[in-house]
C-alpha cells in the first residue's frame, strides 16, 4: 500500500511539473531557466505556440524601477507548458546613443502577426523614451517567427501618441493594431496597412476618457472584446473588459471579468494578451504579469482559462490547471 500511494504521488508531482500551468509561480523553460518573456504576445504556426516578450535578464534599478533594454526573447511550445528557449530576436542597438532600441530608451509589449500575403512576421511593440515622452509604436518583420527580426521603424500612429499596444488579426486578414494615446485617457483602435507595417489611414476609440491601458483583443463568434487595466503603474487593479460587433466600434463597457480570490486587483497581475487555443474553437486564454517593481526579471506570469457566453466573459483563478484538459 505504501509503494502505491509513493508511486501515486511521484506520478502526480511529474504531472504537476510537466502538465500544468501554476499561475504565479516561477516558469522555467526547457533548460531549467526563468522564462523571460514578459509584457507577452503570442502567434501560433503549424501547432507550434510562439510565445515573444520582454528579456528583463538585468539588474533592475531601485530608484527607477526599469533595467536596460536588453531586447525581445521568444520561446516555443506545443503543449503550452514545456518552452523552449528560442534567443533574443529583436536585440538592442548598443552602439547608436540615438536608435530607437538603444539600451536606455523603452521597448515593450512586442506583439505578432503573420501576414500571408507578404509571408512575413510582422511585430509591433511600444517604443518609448526614458521618461515616457517619445511615445511611440515601432514595427520590425522576419522571414520566420523566431527571426531575426529586422526593424523597420516607429511612427505616431495616425498622429496620436502611442503607449500600451496590442495586435488583433481579424478573419478576413485585416490587422489592427491597439495603443494606449491621449495621454493614456482613451485607446485607438488602428486598422494596419495590407503589408501590417504602417497605419491605414482608419482609427476608432474606446474607453473614451477612462485612463486604461494593457489592451489585450479577441472575438468569438461575430463578438469583439477588449480587456484592459487601469493605469495605476506597477501597482494592480481591477481589469475592466468592453464588448462590440464591430472591432472599430462603438465599444460597450462592461465590468470585471475576474472572478475568485483577489479578483479585484486582477489578481495582482495586468493583462497582456488573450490567447485563441490552436484547435479548440471558443476555447481562450487570459495572459497577463504579475509585476515585481523590485526585481523586474522575477516578474511572474499569470495565465488562467477565460470563458465566454454571449457578450460576456469570465476569468476564474485557478491554482493550477491543465492547458490540455482545458
Amino acid at each position: 500500500m505504501k509503494r502505491a500511494w509513493l508511486l501515486l504521488f511521484v506520478s502526480l508531482a511529474v504531472l504537476r511539473g510537466g502538465q500544468l500551468i501554476e499561475p504565479g509561480k516561477v516558469w522555467r523553460d526547457t533548460d531549467g531557466k526563468p522564462i523571460q518573456a514578459h509584457s507577452a504576445g503570442m502567434t501560433v504556426r503549424d501547432g507550434v505556440y510562439y510565445w515573444f516578450g520582454e528579456n528583463k535578464d538585468g539588474k533592475t534599478d531601485p530608484g527607477k524601477q526599469r533595467i536596460d533594454v536588453i531586447g525581445i526573447s521568444c520561446y516555443s511550445s506545443r503543449d503550452l507548458v514545456n518552452w523552449k528557449n528560442e534567443g533574443v530576436v529583436l536585440p538592442a542597438v548598443k552602439n547608436d546613443p540615438h536608435h530607437d532600441l538603444r539600451p536606455g530608451g523603452v521597448l515593450e509589449r512586442p506583439k505578432v502577426v503573420y501576414n500571408a500575403r507578404t509571408k512575413k512576421y510582422v511585430m509591433w511593440a511600444h517604443i518609448d523614451s526614458a521618461d515616457y515622452s517619445f511615445a511611440r509604436a515601432g514595427v520590425a518583420v522576419a522571414g520566420k517567427p523566431t527571426g531575426p527580426y529586422t526593424y523597420v521603424r516607429s511612427v505616431r500612429p495616425d498622429g496620436q501618441e502611442s503607449r500600451d499596444v496590442t495586435l488583433f488579426q481579424d478573419d478576413d486578414g485585416k490587422a489592427y493594431l491597439i495603443f494606449s494615446s491621449k495621454g493614456n485617457k482613451t485607446l485607438h483602435i488602428a486598422l494596419l496597412s495590407e503589408d501590417y507595417l504602417a497605419p491605414g489611414g482608419k482609427f476608432a476609440e474606446a474607453f473614451e476618457g477612462l485612463s486604461r491601458e494593457a489592451p489585450a483583443m479577441f472575438k468569438h463568434g461575430r463578438k469583439y472584446f477588449l480587456i484592459t487595466s487601469a493605469c495605476t503603474g506597477w501597482a494592480p487593479n481591477q481589469a475592466m473588459w468592453a464588448v462590440s460587433d464591430s472591432v472599430l466600434g462603438p465599444w460597450k463597457v462592461m465590468s470585471n471579468p475576474c472572478k475568485g480570490k483577489d479578483a479585484e486587483v486582477t489578481f495582482y497581475a495586468q493583462s497582456t494578451f488573450v490567447l485563441p487555443v490552436a484547435g479548440k474553437p471558443g476555447k481562450f486564454i487570459f495572459l497577463a504579469d504579475k509585476w515585481n517593481p523590485k526585481d523586474l526579471g522575477d516578474s511572474r506570469y499569470i495565465w488562467l482559462p477565460l470563458l465566454v457566453s454571449g457578450e460576456n466573459i469570465e476569468i476564474p483563478w485557478r491554482d493550477s490547471w491543465d492547458p490540455a484538459a482545458f
